[in-house]
């Protein structure tokens, strides 16, 4: 499905990205969804990527809920900005390196699911209305919630499909 524009393929589009994540996911033994990745990145496993998406989620969360009570802030926290949020994502994974893989997956499927009631609570003019919201800034909100979850997701199934091909290597050797 092409990048959604209403409120029903973002819902869509969100929970089933989430479902082939899962699915992916527990297509590995579990000592492979714990295990460390083949190859060199900030995720060194699934739990990483867990919590990329978890907390990306809050930023999500937070934000809307903060702009919707009055309170103005921006998506990213200070001092980060779209040029500096890698060095923001490296201190959110600095901050889960003793989170639990269990954990992970509970927090992740609570925030999934708390960002799909939010997103439902807006109407689709609220949602994909370029500039509806004045804290959205020239786009719109669904924008942010896309990229918050099926495009997120997407990009968590890549890197987990890169793990795949490397054990189905290993085990080939």
């Amino acid at each position: 499905m092409a990048r959604p524009t209403t409120k029903e393929q973002l819902i869509e589009l969100g929970e089933g990205n989430f479902t082939k994540l899962f699915l992916l996911i527990n297509s590995l033994s579990e000592e492979e969804q714990e295990q460390s990745f083949f190859f060199e990145d900030r995720d060194k496993n699934i739990r990483d990527i867990l919590i990329h998406l978890y907390e990306w989620h809050q930023l999500l969360l937070n934000w809307i809920v903060s702009n919707q009570s009055g309170n103005k802030s921006n998506f990213l926290p200070k001092p980060y900005n779209w040029k500096t949020y890698p060095q923001m994502n490296l201190v959110l994974w600095e901050k889960h390196q003793k989170t639990p893989y269990q954990e992970s997956v509970r927090l992740v499927e609570k925030s999934h699911s708390e960002v799909i009631a939010l997103v439902k609570s807006f109407t689709n003019e609220q949602l994909f209305t370029n500039q509806y919201f004045s804290w959205t800034g020239t786009t719109s909100l669904g924008s942010y919630c896309v990229s918050a979850t099926s495009s997120h997701y997407d990009w968590a199934m890549k890197k987990i499909k890169k793990q795949i091909k490397c054990i189905k290597q290993k085990s080939n050797l």
